[in-house]
This record gives structure tokens, sequence and C-alpha cells, in this order.
């Protein structure tokens, strides 16, 4: 029978990968894809063969570092922003904290789009149905509670990160007034007069 001693191994291997995935975290915003896997060991303070471990290329450590921001962008989702029932401002809060995360990830963006050969760094298989299906519940409870137009879709609050990503990596103007454009066209619209 497996005593204490022998789960502490994998208590320690778990905390190692997270020191890591966090220090890459932190390299790959500053400084794009230049950052190597020996600084990352470095400033997890672990040696390198830990890194290799966990990471045994320096794509598979870029892509475990976007799993864990998308990981931290679904929790704030089912948390923060699902919390606000009632208000109907969770599509809102949602928009507004990826523009966020995309914002001071720059290099992180950089490097996955770098590895992905392609631009965007949107979430791929099950990360993005989880995402999907929290922003599914944000926009329903917009629509319960009168903030969010009847026709609004997860596709859509899809296309609106896309543009909001694209602003920032691009650098093209103020990504928080896209935002709040994008929020003015999702909102209901008043009712046309019926009559003369």
């Amino acid at each position: 029978m497996a005593g204490p001693a022998s789960r502490k191994p994998r208590a320690d291997a778990e905390r190692n990968r997270a020191k890591v995935l966090e220090a890459a975290r932190v390299l790959f915003a500053e400084r794009g894809d230049e950052v190597q896997l020996p600084e990352v060991a470095r400033a997890a303070g672990v040696g390198v063969g830990t890194v290799y471990r966990h990471f045994p290329t320096r794509q598979d450590l870029v892509e475990a570092t976007a799993e864990h921001r998308f990981e931290q962008i679904l929790d704030y989702a089912w948390t923060v922003c699902r919390d606000s029932v009632g208000r109907g401002d969770g599509v809102e809060r949602y928009l507004r904290y990826v523009g966020k995360v995309l914002d001071d990830d720059r290099g992180l963006s950089a490097s996955i789009e770098a590895i992905r050969g392609a631009p965007g760094s949107a979430p791929k298989g099950r990360s993005r149905e989880q995402l999907e299906e929290a922003v599914g519940v944000l926009i329903e409870q917009g629509r319960t509670a009168g903030t969010l137009r009847d026709d609004l879709t997860v596709s859509d609050v899809y296309m609106l990160v896309g543009c909001v990503s694209t602003a920032i990596r691009a650098g093209s103007g103020d990504w928080r007034r896209l935002v709040d454009l994008a929020l003015d066209g999702v909102r209901p619209r008043p009712a046309a007069p019926t009559g003369r």
C-alpha cells in the first residue's frame, strides 16, 4: 500500500509545474518569443530538467501557458461574471476582462501565434468548448435581465473578442473604446414607433 512518502513527489511535481507556468507567463508577457526554457527554469527556481520533464519542447510550454491563461479567463467567467446575476452585465465584464488579459499578455499572444504559424491566439478544443458554455450562460443572464439583445449569440461574442484581440495586437487604437462601442451594439434596441 502506498504511503504518504509516495504521494509527496506527485505534489512536488505539481507545485513545480505550476511555478514553471507562472514564470513562463510573466516572461512571455514581457519578452514574447525570445524566451527560452533555461530562462524559465531560473525564473521558476527549478532545474532546467524539471522544465523539460513537464514540457519537452518550447512549443509544449507555450501551449500549456496559453491553456493556463484560458483557465484563468474561464474561472473569471464562472465566478465574477456569472455572479453578477440580476445586473445582466456578465458579457460586459467578460469582454473587459479578456481585453485586459490580452493587453497584459501581448508577448504571450505573440508567442502563441509564432508557434501556431497563424495570427490569433484563441483557445482550441476543450478550452474553447468550456469558454463557449460560460459565455452562453452569461448571454442568457443578460437576455433575462433585459440588457442584451435577443439575437446575440456566442459566435457574436467571439467575433467581438477577435476584434479586440486584433486591435490590441495591431496597436490600432484604444481597445476599451472598441469594447464600449461593441457593447452599444449588443444592447436591446428601443422599439420602433408604431404610428405617426
